[in-house]
């Protein structure tokens, strides 16, 4: 395994990171907790240090099996980089979801709990809350730094706008800033290449992106347009002429390495600047055979990079979910 740093900080992550979203109950494709820990164990042996969970996976389930199994395995804390995320829905109440101080205080502790651990290395926040202040969610989350209870900060899933003004908001005021962004990017999905990935290049922020390999499409285990699961955001996706063609080039580059197509996708990710290790989700212990081999593969050719990237087609961005009307308070001009 390859560990590099986290973004530009000093803390060295594996460049494949385990996404622990199928450990839980709930979906067709969800884990119990021996087949979640089978899988743990074998992220453990190949060298796989960065796992990624959040409170929202399974209603708090993923971050409790995590947190059970590297238990079980004896695993020295300084040893494993552990994220989880805030911002989804807990429960009911309206203060239990978004990034308001009362939340975040409350959803640190919650995950804290669950997992077991007395930090977690990465605290994350699953999408931009319209409602609440930029400077509030910061301040909270300084907070929680300052407490011990998180080391890094991170981000996932908005439009780069949003992100540059709590960048500069970060800036501006010293409070914490993010080290990294968790966004949507594959062969299969380039948009975030128009703005997000450049800001996050411009300003050293890491990208530790999700859905390397679009969901299973690139790996070839399911048909373009069909729907995994009803899931929210794999509706009404990849089902275009172009997706077909990208799939259709990975698969070209794979047999052409003798090689299955999820390490050629992988591979592609791994090659690029600002990505400091894809989130891989595994169903089975072997879904991570190919990616960790991608990270030891032979870098991607002109004449395969020309293949892959030739075949895609822009795609309006993906929305982003769980989004109430912008309530926030204006800034009156002068």
């Amino acid at each position: 395994m390859e560990y590099v740093r986290l973004g530009s900080t000093g803390l060295k992550v594996s460049r494949i990171c385990l996404g622990c979203m199928s450990f839980g109950s709930g979906m067709d494709w969800s884990l119990g907790e021996d087949d979640s820990r089978a899988i743990v164990r074998h992220a453990l042996d190949a060298g796989i240090n960065f796992f990624d969970t959040a409170d929202v996976y399974s209603q708090g389930e993923s971050e409790e099996i995590l947190g059970r199994a590297l238990k079980a395995f004896k695993v020295n804390r300084e040893e494993v980089v552990v994220a989880s995320k805030v911002y989804q829905p807990m429960g009911q109440d309206p203060n239990a979801r978004g990034l308001s101080r009362k939340h975040i205080m409350h959803a640190i502790d919650n995950s804290l709990r669950r997992t077991g651990l007395d930090y977690v290395d990465l605290y994350q926040i699953h999408r931009f809350d319209l409602t609440t202040p930029i400077e509030e969610t910061l301040e909270a989350l300084t907070d929680v730094v300052k407490a011990g209870k998180a080391l890094y900060i991170g981000a996932s899933s908005m439009p780069a706008w949003q992100f540059a003004k709590m960048l500069h908001e970060s800036d501006a005021t010293g409070l914490s800033r993010f080290v990294t962004m968790q966004n949507n990017y594959s062969l299969i999905y380039r948009e975030e290449e128009r703005e997000m990935i450049p800001l996050c290049e411009d300003e050293g922020v890491g990208l530790v992106p999700y859905s390397p390999i679009g969901g299973g499409l690139l790996a070839g285990s399911r048909k373009a347009g069909t729907i995994r699961s009803g899931s929210v955001m794999a509706r009404d996706r990849f089902n275009r002429p172009a997706d077909e063609a990208v799939i259709a080039a990975v698969k070209t580059v794979a047999d052409q390495r003798g090689v299955k197509p999820a390490e050629v996708a992988i591979r592609w990710l791994l090659e690029k600047p600002v990505v400091t290790a894809p989130i891989v989700g595994a169903t089975k212990v072997s879904h991570l055979d190919d990616p960790i081999k991608a990270v030891d593969a032979p870098a991607l050719t002109a004449e395969e990079l020309t293949i892959l990237e030739g075949a895609y087609e822009t795609q309006p961005p993906l929305p982003f979910y769980f989004r109430p009307p912008d309530t926030r308070p204006r800034r009156q001009a002068a």
